[in-house]
């Protein structure tokens, strides 16, 4: 199971700081103190908070008085290319296991990535998005759900994900999981479990 964000897809929230700077007329240096992943962040991933009410909140949070368009479209800027090299690594992996795909994500979000990594996605029997769910990670609870939905054991997961606190998430929850740092990374974890990645 991969995350996506900073695995699959490249990923910049400086992109959105310097876009809501330019239309605030401010330093970005300042957005970027300012921002946090808070509990307006993790409601609006766990689909408890839309996008017009989590803006409403960035308004206060960062002290800028943009649109809603304004917020969206930094919001949606975030998305890089693929990480190079990955689809090779996902259509390989996917000749010998289930691949499955966990994000925190937001409906706004997944408009932008579903189109950018369009081709990653076909090698995902699922892809499992925090603001479907009504959980985000690192919850143990949340990978316990994954399992449970597609009914296979914690154990038999390897989740990969670039965030150390994710990782210890998935572990609590009895998956085997790996911190990413790049692609060698996956490829080596793959590689290891007779995944050809020549």
């Amino acid at each position: 199971m991969f995350d996506l964000g900073g695995v699959v897809i490249g990923i910049d929230f400086g992109r959105a700081f310097r876009s809501w700077a330019r239309d605030a007329r401010c330093d970005p240096a300042a957005i970027t103190t300012q921002f946090r992943m808070d509990d307006a962040y993790e409601r609006h991933e766990r689909g408890e908070l839309d996008a017009v009410g989590y803006f409403a909140c960035l308004r206060k949070s960062l002290g800028i008085d943009l649109s809603d368009e304004d917020f969206l479209c930094g919001w949606n800027d975030i998305y890089l290319d693929p990480v190079e090299g990955i689809e090779q690594l996902l259509r390989e992996a996917s000749h010998r296991f289930p691949l499955y795909g966990f994000t925190n994500s937001n409906p706004s979000h997944r408009e932008i990535w579903s189109v950018l990594i369009q081709r990653e996605l076909t090698y995902f029997r699922s892809i499992f998005l925090s603001s479907d769910l009504g959980i985000r990670k690192p919850e143990p609870r949340a990978f316990s759900l994954i399992a449970s939905i597609t009914e296979r054991p914690t154990s038999s997961f390897l989740f990969f994900d670039d965030t150390a606190e994710n990782v210890i998430g998935a572990k609590e929850a009895g998956m085997q999981a790996l911190l990413v740092r790049s692609l060698d990374d996956v490829r080596d974890a793959l590689g290891k479990l007779g995944v050809d990645i020549t």
